[in-house]
């Protein structure tokens, strides 16, 4: 077979398109054709392959094929909405003429649109064009119908229209505005521009919201707030309606039992977030008042939880639902954090937090991630489900520069107490669990490894004698609760007690 010359590089006879050949190898095709040494799979597009491997030709040559067959044509609507890929098979493109082509494995549908327009550039140097943004933007709000209509609609351009904001900030989307404006009136798009004015004024704030979607009315709120942390949060909440749980009942009955219970619930909860002591350490300035020589700023985050794990003021005040969960908080986390001025105390963070790849809500949007949260409290069983939504809630927010994850649990332990049940207490070995069943239920959304995890760890909490002190550490050893290998020990609950 002669070898042919195209205008772009390839002598690969698998695919030969007359666009791309001189004269003199067109006539050369077309006497291979005359002897069936290459197949038609369209006029002006010729293959040397069994046509079983027609689709992949096509997918893996999609901009040559395109370009050779619709030359001077604009990826257009969803298709350019989408990065240029297929969708169910189809592909949209502007041209010149309305038409639909049947290519092997891919629907091509060309509509009568302008020609390519400043900002459009050429795809891999070929006569077929990527819509600039505005004319993405303002192609999608043009009215479509259908099972599969060829705009993505206000929707979709309103949550592209969010993310550019989020992403590259409001400068960025004012600017893309004004793009528009100009745009438009070269496309004769002005009542698609009209919408998308009205849709970024929304967002920036200069107009009354016309946004419909769950994150445009987020944002546009009185108080915005975390849309997707908010569906989370009702996607918990609906499971903790629908699924009973366990729930000990409280078994530090006395004042001394209450106190060595705040002391091991704060000894634990501080271990978690790096505060580490040992144990008779942290007993001797917690609950003997030895002096506090040494790491003050640590053992000072010991004893404030310690005090509202006692208190029963604190250990009994439950999150409101509302306006007043902010001022609870802030007062909490004041009471708490006291001596650490540097992580400003009672006062929501300005800087976004995260843990690992999990970015807390932005500083931004706590107020009314909190109070949108907080609202579906009243919604679930009290007791064990509302510990477990409060806990989550302000676990998710992270709404302070520190003490996020034991303010967390205090809040949760409060739900608990104020139903005469057991407080819960997270020892070291647990820890790995159960921070990993929160992260299951941030990432994935599924909620039964914590309520399952938090149960057990319930029913381990009940399972001591709280009244004597040196007992129960002595049990918990003996249990593994001090431990850190989940791969060497494991957690264990105490023998029952032998009655006499």
């Amino acid at each position: 077979m002669a070898v042919l010359t195209p205008k772009f590089a390839t002598n690969d006879a698998s695919l030969l398109l007359y666009a791309e050949l001189d004269e003199a190898a067109i006539r050369t095709v077309q006497r291979q054709l005359k002897a069936g040494q290459l197949v038609r799979i369209l006029p002006g597009m010729v293959s040397a392959s069994a046509p079983d491997q027609w689709p992949a030709l096509v997918a893996r040559e999609r901009w040559r094929v395109l370009a050779a067959l619709f030359p001077q044509s604009v990826l257009a609507y969803r298709s350019a909405f989408n990065g240029g890929l297929p969708e169910n098979g189809e592909i949209h493109l502007s041209g010149s003429y309305r038409r639909d082509v049947e290519l092997p494995g891919l629907k091509v549908v060309l509509w009568k649109g302008p020609p390519p327009a400043p900002g459009d550039l050429p795809m891999q140097g070929r006569e077929i064009y990527f819509p600039s943004l505005p004319r993405i933007l303002l192609e999608n709000l043009t009215p479509s119908r259908g099972i599969r209509p060829k705009a993505v609609g206000k929707a979709a351009v309103e949550q592209r229209l969010l993310a550019i904001c989020d992403a590259r900030g409001e400068h960025a989307l004012s600017d893309l505005r004004e793009q528009a404006r100009v745009l438009a009136q070269q496309l004769l798009l002005l009542k698609e521009f009209d919408i998308l004015d009205e849709m970024v004024g929304s967002i920036l704030g200069t107009r009354a919201s016309q946004l419909v979607t769950p994150e445009g009315k987020a944002r546009t709120a009185a108080v915005p707030y975390d849309a997707d942390r908010v569906a989370l949060f009702e996607q918990f909440a609906a499971q903790l309606r629908s699924t009973p749980l366990q729930q000990a009942p409280a078994v530090a009955l006395t004042e001394q039992a209450r106190t060595h219970l705040a002391f091991l619930e704060s000894y634990f909860s501080n271990f978690i977030e790096g505060t580490e002591f040992e144990v008779q350490d942290a007993r001797g300035f917690v609950l003997q008042g030895q002096p506090i020589l040494e790491r003050p700023q640590d053992s000072h985050d010991i004893l404030g939880v310690f005090h509202q794990a006692r208190d029963m003021g604190w250990a009994n005040q439950t999150l409101a639902a509302g306006d007043a969960v902010l001022t609870q908080l802030r007062e909490r986390h004041t009471h708490q954090m006291r001596e650490r001025p540097e992580v400003s105390p009672g006062e929501f963070k300005d800087k976004p937090n995260r843990a690992g790849n999990t970015e807390f809500v932005s500083p931004a949007l706590v107020r009314g991630t909190l109070l949108q949260g907080s609202q579906l409290l009243p919604t679930v069983p009290a007791g064990m489900a509302r510990a477990l939504l409060a806990m989550f809630v302000v676990t998710e927010v992270h709404p302070f520069a520190d003490g996020n994850g034991r303010l967390a649990r205090l809040v949760m332990n409060a739900e608990l107490s104020v139903v005469n049940a057991c407080r819960i207490i997270v020892p070291t070995l647990f820890r790995e669990e159960y921070l990993d069943c929160l992260r299951v239920l941030t990432r994935d959304g599924q909620a039964q490894p914590l309520m399952s995890a938090m149960q057990h760890i319930q029913q381990w909490t009940a399972a001591f004698n709280y009244n004597d002190l040196d007992e129960v550490i002595t049990q918990m050893t003996a249990c593994n609760a001090f431990e850190r290998s989940r791969s060497q020990f494991k957690l264990l609950f105490p023998a029952p007690t032998k009655v006499a």
